[in-house]
């Protein structure tokens, strides 16, 4: 039988949708939808004064900047892991590459804990550290340090695919025709790769604008160094029974995600267009 784009696996396009908009709403139109209308409890005058306290915007400024410092370090290096996962053979490559997925599986608590004692001032890489000066645990360095761990696979799972189907010979000709390899890179290479690691660039910033686990026991959690986050905040808004003013940050939140991820699937349609043509 000739294979028509009619034709489908499995049948019953009513059920099928009907599963689709159940879970979804269930899973995510619901949530938060509770979000906004728990926020629309405060006036306007409330909200601002909610979400403008000096402890909120230090949590704001903590989260972002940290978030942003982070993404940046996982954009350069998420790269240079790709490109060597998927240009170069050596022993270990499987194991290593399954490595890269380890974030995701680990409990975020478990690994906000060990870079906690790790980097400690008495711990394995925070003592030979903190002789040169360097305190990481319970600093904002300490948070930019968990949100690259938990931040690293959403790059390099981002640009793998696109290195892997990048055709070589676009490479080959740049040098026969005199590019430096530095040219070759940033003229030939990097245009390809620029939505795939703009795409894992926003993932792993809106990860750690929201990140809890991992960095709330390297952080600190101090208001006088401003080490606070926006999760913690919100966990400590919802121990006070103060649900508006939770999830008036929540809210905050979800407007700014939403924003990079429409970022983002604006660059995933503009690339696939330019590939289409």
């Amino acid at each position: 039988m000739k294979y028509t784009n009619k034709t489908r696996v499995i049948p019953g396009f009513g059920l099928n949708m009907g599963i689709v908009i159940t879970m979804l709403s269930v899973i995510v139109l619901i949530p938060l939808v509770s979000v906004l209308v728990y926020s629309l409890k405060l006036s306007p005058a409330e909200f601002i004064e909610t979400i403008t306290r000096e402890s909120v915007r230090n949590a704001f400024v903590t989260s972002i900047g940290c978030s942003l410092v982070a993404a940046i370090i996982n954009s350069i290096f998420g790269v240079i892991m790709a490109w060597t996962l998927v240009r170069y053979e050596f022993p270990g490559k499987r194991l290593i590459d399954g490595f890269i997925e380890l974030p995701f599986a680990l409990p975020t608590a478990v690994a906000g804990i060990t870079l906690s004692k790790l980097y400690a001032e008495d711990g394995l890489l925070g003592k030979p550290i903190s002789i040169l000066g360097i305190k990481v645990s319970y600093t904002k360095l300490g948070i930019i340090v968990a949100l690259v761990f938990v931040g690293i696979p959403f790059v390099v799972r981002s640009v793998q695919p696109v290195l892997e189907k990048m055709d070589g010979s676009y490479e080959e000709a740049a040098c026969m025709l005199g590019a430096s390899q530095r040219q070759t890179f940033f003229k030939v290479v990097l245009p390809e790769l620029r939505p795939a690691v703009l795409t894992g660039f926003g993932l792993a910033f809106a990860r750690g604008i929201g990140e809890y686990g991992s960095v709330i026991y390297i952080s600190g959690n101090s208001k006088k160094e401003k080490t606070q986050v926006l999760s913690y905040v919100i966990m400590q808004k919802l121990g006070y029974i103060d649900y508006a003013g939770a999830t008036a940050i929540a809210l905050v939140m979800l407007i700014i995600s939403f924003l990079l991820l429409l970022a983002i699937n604006i660059i995933q349609v503009k690339q696939q267009s330019r590939v289409n043509v």
